[in-house]
């Protein structure tokens, strides 16, 4: 089920199989999608790395995020683009930037709980009833069901995931892998993020020690390298054009960084893409 509205609100509403597993693959701009796994055994290829999911996993997306399908069950597809619903614009509503999209290099997946799967359900169902109704209310009823559905999800990635209880620190980490996704072409340093966040690189590397888990260079780095699979494996563009779209002056200086990273120079990982 589809909804568009008069400027160019797009919302895409779907269960997913075999037969009708295409959408996932197709490319909506400025678009974010969220997939809801109904059964096991599910391998998708997301930026050449194999990920398999299970029955109550979902996964969320962006537009920038290259897909394979191995192999595809029932899966209850949403997909909105920016017109429809902003997530940066209306961060303080649902609060799931940096967190489910635009968190860098992490690709954000979530289990359902046995006691919240009946609330997600109950969602949908009224999800896909307000999708068939055609009255001037129709957009801001699916907003908001747009709205619950984030806020959930949310809640839930925040219970599951390894950040910060404290919410100062919680919006540090936001902002920082926000600012990476932003700006990881240009700026390739902790420093140059914390004069963005005004605050100093050892109270950004502290706040991220608290987590216990990857360090705000290795961020930038994954982001780096992220982008840079990405461009060797799906354009057609030289090795040359993308170390300077990367934001590296000479081809040695990138091809140093991705070997150091991934183990094989550029130019062998384009080869067995």
């Amino acid at each position: 089920m589809e909804f568009t509205g008069n400027t160019k609100e797009y919302l895409n509403l779907a269960t997913v199989e075999k037969e009708n597993c295409e959408i996932l693959t197709e490319s909506v701009e400025s678009s974010l999608s969220i997939l809801w796994f109904e059964s096991n055994h599910n391998e998708l290829v997301i930026d050449g790395q194999k990920r398999s999911f299970s029955r109550n996993q979902i996964v969320f997306l962006t537009e920038f995020h290259q897909i394979k399908i191995n192999q595809i069950g029932r899966v209850r597809f949403l997909r909105f683009n920016r017109p429809f619903y902003c997530v940066l614009d209306h961060d303080a509503e649902v609060g799931c930037k940096g967190i489910l999209f635009f968190g860098a290099s992490q690709l954000p997946i979530i289990e359902i709980p046995e006691e919240e799967e009946e609330k997600l359900e109950i969602l949908w169902k009224m999800f896909t009833i307000e999708m068939q109704s055609n009255d001037h209310l129709q957009i801001d009823m699916l907003q908001m069901m747009l709205k619950r559905y984030l806020i959930l999800c949310t809640r839930l990635y925040k219970l599951q995931a390894p950040f910060p209880q404290i919410n100062a620190d919680s919006d540090v980490v936001r902002e920082f892998n926000f600012l990476v996704e932003s700006h990881f072409k240009t700026k390739h340093t902790v420093t140059e993020y914390a004069e963005l966040m005004n605050k100093s690189s050892k109270t950004i590397s502290n706040i991220f020690s608290k987590i216990g888990s990857k360090t705000p260079l290795r961020l930038i780095q994954e982001r780096k390298m992220l982008e840079a699979r990405r461009l060797l494996c799906y354009s057609d563009r030289q090795i040359q054009e993308i170390a300077y779209e990367m934001g590296y002056e000479d081809i040695q200086t990138f091809s140093r960084f991705f070997k150091k990273q991934e183990g094989v120079s550029p130019s062998e990982f384009k080869e067995n893409c």
